[in-house]
């Protein structure tokens, strides 16, 4: 076990969860089948350093008290007293959405492999999306630390689970280049 112990809760990111305890990779990968994408060098170098447990609970449809009573049973700590419950990632259609504004559509299985993974792609074409218009993000998961980067980027985000295996995500670009609020 790790020397530096760190507390499992919602809000620590995966890297310093694997961090502290490398020998919780197996258990996590065993968990859900997204999982298995920590086996891949460049996801543990990007997305891991800013998905929570939180995300990957939502990523992976693993209840978020279930997700973090194994881990904390995994490395001896003691059971958290408190009640996780995952945050929704999904809700009623907002307002803003609306197919005819869909600038651009990101699938995760077309991306390039060069381009490395689907936020990045729609992170360099975001580039050019002009203020009210809607980017899409077809996966086979919900991209819940992608959702919440695009948010602090000052995006709204409203995802759809249409099947077992497919998830759209939808960002909207409420501001412009200088920072200035879309006017809707």
């Amino acid at each position: 076990m790790s020397q530096s112990r760190i507390d499992i809760t919602p809000s620590v990111t995966v890297h310093a969860l694997l961090e502290a305890y490398p020998e919780l990779e197996d258990l996590l990968i065993g968990m859900a089948a997204p999982f298995k994408k920590l086996k891949n060098p460049i996801l543990r170098r990007t997305v891991a350093k800013v998905a929570t447990i939180e995300n990957i609970a939502s990523v992976g449809g693993v209840p978020l008290d279930l997700l973090i009573g194994k881990l904390r049973e995994a490395v001896g700590l003691p059971q958290s007293t408190n009640s996780y419950s995952d945050q929704d990632y999904f809700g009623e259609q907002p307002d803003w959405f609306s197919p005819d504004k869909i600038s651009f559509s990101v699938d995760e299985k077309k991306v390039n492999a060069k381009d490395g993974k689907s936020l990045v792609a729609i992170m360099l074409e975001a580039k050019s999306v002009r203020r009210g218009d809607i980017i899409e993000l077809v996966t086979s998961f919900l991209p819940a630390p992608g959702i919440d980067i695009m948010k602090s980027k000052g995006y709204s985000a409203w995802s759809r689970k249409e099947g077992d295996d497919l998830v759209k995500s939808y960002f909207l670009k409420n501001r412009d280049l200088a920072g200035n609020i879309c006017d809707q």
